[in-house]
């Protein structure tokens, strides 16, 4: 068997006009609210039936930029009144490495409208990945292929390792089980403590769409996707109160039944944005390689990168990412936020001092 090598090019961002393939629908919205959620949800859930799961993030305990559980509870009241939430439980040690830690955190989160379902918490099952260069099939939850439908509910925002994390980062990592599976995408499948964390750049994202690829295929044309462009950090959800400070502006949400034009579609607000306003995203973004997720998910059959961006707002006129980021404003973080950052920052300096 010849030798597996990363793609390249992560690191630079695509214009539109070089892009290849058709084009896919985006829906648009600056109504950042339970209201503008239920709307661009109204908009791509024609194929949602059966047994539903929603897949979101979350949170670490008070995590201050996770989507609201207000929105979310009035979508599975008004919208999906008989849906799970579900989630697997996190390679890395903290608030939900173990199921009654994870449990423990929803509960502090709010997320107690409705039933979640650890997906991991009794085992795993695999699933096949087609056409895939690192996996032949990726480990999931177990009671992940129960569900009929997935409803992908994303908090767009930047990443530690991937660049960005929107809906492929959320399915490829947060569908994937926590020990089997993110050791799988994170450490080449080793129980090497020392190579835990040593998958970065292109073939990071590789692997984390090709995890992704496995559980869209699995549910086909019952998924659907959300992005929430809000409180958009540079870190993930995953580091909780200690997440950088965000300095860029809301943008709106988004929703598509193609997974790369509508991770993609806000990759390029990100770039529409200012100089100023866009900066500190467009360098996580390309200092870590993420455009790679883009480029392989294409390669993957899994969606196209080119869109018509359509602002419900609007009557569906169909508009440019640079008009969707008109008139954005600089991100105020309320009182309370700064107040819980300051005691997790505060408290992780006294257990940091307390080892040494």
């Amino acid at each position: 068997m010849s030798e597996v090598h990363p793609g390249t090019d992560g690191e630079r961002y695509v214009p539109y006009g070089e892009r290849t393939g058709n084009e896919s629908i985006v829906y648009f919205t600056r109504d950042l609210s339970a209201a503008g959620l239920r709307k661009l949800y109204s908009r791509v859930n024609g194929m949602i039936q059966g047994k539903v799961a929603i897949k979101l993030h979350t949170g670490e305990k008070y995590g201050p930029n996770i989507i609201p559980y207000e929105w979310v509870e009035e979508l599975v009241k008004k919208d999906l009144p008989d849906a799970t939430i579900i989630e697997t439980n996190t390679f890395y040690e903290g608030d939900r490495d173990t199921t009654e830690k994870h449990l423990e955190t929803l509960q502090v989160n709010g997320w107690t409208f409705c039933p979640v379902d650890i997906t991991d918490a009794e085992g795993t099952v695999d699933l096949p990945v087609k056409g895939g260069k690192w996996f032949d099939h990726m480990t999931v939850g177990k009671t992940l292929p129960t569900y009929d439908s997935l409803v992908t509910l994303t908090h767009f925002k930047g990443h530690t390792m991937g660049g960005f994390g929107g809906s492929n980062k959320n399915i490829g990592i947060g569908c994937a089980d926590g020990k089997i599976g993110k050791r799988m995408i994170h450490a080449r499948n080793s129980e090497d403590p020392g190579l835990a964390w040593s998958v970065d750049m292109e073939e990071l994202m590789e692997r984390i769409s090709e995890s992704t690829k496995a559980t869209i295929d699995y549910f086909g044309k019952h998924i659907c996707y959300v992005n929430v462009m809000r409180n958009i950090s540079v870190s993930c959800d995953c580091e909780g109160c200690l997440a950088e400070p965000v300095v860029t502006p809301n943008v709106g949400i988004l929703a598509s039944t193609d997974i790369l034009a509508v991770d993609q579609a806000c990759v390029d607000m990100i770039y529409a944005l200012s100089e100023e306003d866009g900066a500190a995203m467009r360098e996580r973004i390309e200092s870590r390689h993420g455009h790679r997720q883009l480029s392989c998910m294409q390669e993957l059959g899994m969606g196209n990168r080119k869109y018509i961006l359509l602002d419900v707002d609007q009557d569906d006129k169909r508009i440019q990412p640079a008009d969707a980021v008109e008139g954005v404003v600089p991100f105020v973080e309320l009182p309370i936020v700064a107040e819980r950052r300051r005691k997790a920052q505060e408290a992780m300096a006294a257990m940091e001092a307390s080892l040494e």
